[in-house]
């Protein structure tokens, strides 16, 4: 009669035990997808050519999928945009860079707090184009840079975080203007505030 009892007892908990790991599961491989929106206003860090760039501005739009539990990949695509001081037919020329951003992105909790510090290095797939006025005249075509990111994660509830960061950037391109082939480096420091949406 013991021995019955005692198995039936283990079955149950042998049960109990495998629905609870199946659940804690399923709660784990929940909100492995990210979505962030990222505005940010842009601070050149050196000459483009010849151009003395202004402060610019632009914008990202990042989906991200964590793989381990702090770490996740992620890939997008942004736009960014610079006034300058060079001239063509008397119009000063504006410099807008476009294209894909990817790479490693790692979110760890800040001690026993609920904020997290956040890391990504990843590489550009981007292309730089000079427009006078409305009109674009020149476009460099797609090529590879790289960037580096730091910031914090802020929870919003369960579903939403709060991710301000700063983040370098560097993308070299050859742009053709007026018949001369300029070689040129973009980069300039990114301070900017996403807010993520977890799914």
């Amino acid at each position: 009669m013991k021995a019955k009892s005692v198995l039936k007892d283990t079955r149950a908990t042998l049960l109990l035990a495998i629905a609870l790991f199946g659940i804690s599961q399923m709660t784990y491989g929940q909100d492995r997808w990210s979505f962030e929106l990222r505005p940010g206003v842009n601070f050149p860090t050196s000459k483009l050519g010849d151009a003395n760039l202004k402060t610019g501005f632009g914008a990202e739009g990042v989906l991200a999928y964590r793989f381990i539990q702090h770490m996740a990949v992620y890939a997008g695509w942004s736009w960014n945009k610079f006034g300058s001081d060079q001239q063509l037919n008397g119009t000063n020329l504006d410099f807008e860079e476009t294209g894909y951003t990817y790479g490693l992105q790692f979110v760890h909790p800040i001690g026993a707090s609920k904020i997290n510090y956040l890391i990504r290095v990843g590489g550009l797939a981007n292309h730089i184009e000079v427009e006078e006025g409305d009109d674009v005249i020149a476009d460099s075509g797609h090529g590879f840079g790289w960037q580096i990111e730091g910031g914090v994660a802020i929870p919003l509830g369960e579903k939403w975080m709060l991710m301000p960061g700063i983040r370098y950037r560097s993308l070299s391109r050859d742009i053709k203007l007026e018949t001369v082939n300029n070689s040129v480096d973009l980069n300039y420091l990114s301070i900017g505030v996403g807010i993520a949406f977890k799914f």
